[in-house]
This record gives C-alpha cells, structure tokens and sequence, in this order.
C-alpha cells in the first residue's frame, strides 16, 4: 500500500484578463484544498509590494481642512481622490510627482508630470474642478513602495517635510482574493481537493503574477525553516553575553528610568493602598521605591496588608524598598 501524499497539478487558467483571474490546482490530497487556499489568500493580500501616495505638498495649504479658492473641492476631497491613483514605481526609491493647472478646467491623473522611474496607470482618474479663471492647484505628491496597509500616523516624522499632509497608504496591488475547495475524484478516491483561487489587482501586476509571486513567498518561507539548529546551552548564554554591549545596556537603562516613571494607580494595586499613597504623595513606581518599609508603615491607611500588596508589586520587577 502506498503511504506517500500524491502531489498536485500545477495551476491551470479557467479565465484572466489584465485585472482579474480565476485558476485551478488540482488532485490535492484530501484537507489541502484548505491548508493550501487559505495560506496563499493571505500571502495574496498581505505580502505583494505596491506603490501608493503617502505625502502631498499643496501650495498655500497648511492642513487637510482647507479649502482652495476656486477649486470646487475641498483639500480633502483631492487627498483622497489622490489616494485612488495606480501607479506602477520601476525603482524602491521614493518618487516626487507634481501637478500644476491653471485656469478653468476638470483636472485629472493624465495632468500629473511623473518621472520616468513611475507610470500612472489610471490617468482618467478625476482629481480637481477648477471653476475659477484665476484658480490655481500647484502641488507635489511622494509615492513610495510598501507591503499592506499603513496607517499615517506610523509614517517616520524626520521624512516629511515642513507643509506635507501625510497620508493613509493603502501599498497592496491586490483589490479581491479569495478561493473555493471541491471534492474531484483521483483514482478509486472521491475525497481529494480541487482549489479555485480567484484575484483581482488594481493593475500594477497581472492576476498571474500575484499567483506566482505568492507561490515563490511560501516557498521561500518554508525552505527557511527546514531543519533544526542545535545550540547548546553553553553557547547560547556565550552569545548572549556577546550580544549584551553598550547599546543594549544604554536600552535598559532607558526602559528602567521610564518604569520608575509609571504612576502607581496603574499597577492594579486596591484603591485603598492606591489612595493611601495618594495621600501621603506617593504617586509613581520611582517614589514607592525610594521609601523605607518604617516610612510607608507611618503612611495613613496603609496597614499590614497593603505593606504585603507594595512589597508583591515591587517584587514583580527585581526592585526592594531601601534599607
């Protein structure tokens, strides 16, 4: 009898187009369909890079509230009209767009001037409505590569400049995946698995190529964590002594000054211990440690059992009342 798992059929294509696509493995041993499907959606969707806005630098506008004489829309209409763009980035370097329009006109994503490194895919995207003669857009925008979804407030501070709005940048190529499992019949067996996988992406990359490349990520993934690497405890205490150097100690030091910090009514300790150290202006970590178990003893509605809950709380982070 033979114990060993048939492997499956490479992916076939049941239909694609430059957007969307729909393809098949087949004869997956029974449960893979699933095992397979799932962890290829979520790769899919989470691990393809893409490009998308993630600064914009408008001429005479501090903050996204505004409003631009002329223009019909408001500053934040246009940042997520901006948001929409597709753009395809032939280089991991940031890239400087800008769009500058006079005049009364509808303005739109083939008016955006981008360097040769990026390709605006969608150039019927509307932008602005200039209702005004004298009215005017002049601005810059930053599009970068990136992996998901990343909120504006994670952006690094020191990169952007003086006047930028930051924005949310959604980085992933991919709009849909998903996939569906079927029972097909291989050999005298009816229960082995057909996988249906369907994606759609926003047009920077094939439907294929998001397959293929999804393929090659778990694969890769999965190569890295075969075998065991045995370390013996010997060695594994040397490295870490290796390891511990000024940089970490500097870290430690830091995490410690910022404990001592915390206040005490964050650590869980009964409201009754909480407002007798209140009372007698005890307020964080570093001050309760400070005291000696005589002076806390005098403090007003502290007793026995609130000396047990400091010294348990104190005890949790290697620290001791001083002697």
């Amino acid at each position: 009898m033979n114990h060993e798992i048939v492997l499956p059929s490479q992916p076939k294509v049941i239909r694609e187009d430059s957007l969307s696509g729909v393809y098949e493995i087949d004869g997956l041993y029974p449960g893979y369909g699933h095992t397979l499907g799932n962890s290829l959606r979520r790769i899919i969707l989470s691990s393809l890079p893409g490009a998308a806005v993630t600064h914009v630098k408008i001429a005479g506008v501090d903050h996204e509230f505004s409003a631009i004489n002329g223009i019909k829309e408001d500053v934040i209409t246009i940042l997520l009209n901006l948001k929409k763009l597709r753009i395809r980035l032939n280089t991991d370097e940031p890239q400087t767009l800008s769009l500058k329009i006079k005049g009364v006109r509808q303005v739109s994503a083939k008016d955006i001037d981008a360097p040769g490194q990026a390709e605006v895919l969608n150039p019927e995207l509307h932008i602005a409505s200039l209702t005004d003669k004298n009215a005017e857009i002049n601005l810059e925008m930053t599009v970068e590569k990136g992996l998901g979804f990343v909120q504006k407030e994670a952006s690094p501070k020191d990169r952007v400049e003086i006047g930028a709005i930051a924005l949310d940048a959604a980085f992933t190529p991919i709009r849909r995946a998903n996939y569906e499992v079927e029972n097909m019949r291989v050999g005298d067996r009816t229960d082995f698995n057909r996988l249906r996988i369907m994606v759609e992406t926003d047009g920077t990359l094939s439907p294929r190529e998001a397959i293929e490349k999804s393929i090659t990520l778990m694969i890769e993934q999965l190569k890295a964590i075969v075998g065991f690497k045995e370390i013996s405890e010997e060695n594994i205490i040397k490295k870490e002594d290796e390891e511990v150097g000024d940089t970490d100690k500097s870290k430690k030091a830091e995490l410690d000054a910022e404990l001592m910090k915390t206040r005490i009514d964050t650590f869980g300790l009964s409201s009754r211990t909480t407002k007798a150290l209140a009372n007698a202006n005890i307020r964080t970590l570093g001050g309760l440690a400070r005291k000696k178990e005589a002076d806390l003893m005098d403090v007003d509605g502290l007793g026995a059992k609130g000396m047990q809950e400091i010294k348990k709380l104190l005890a949790q982070y290697g620290i001791s009342l001083r002697q």
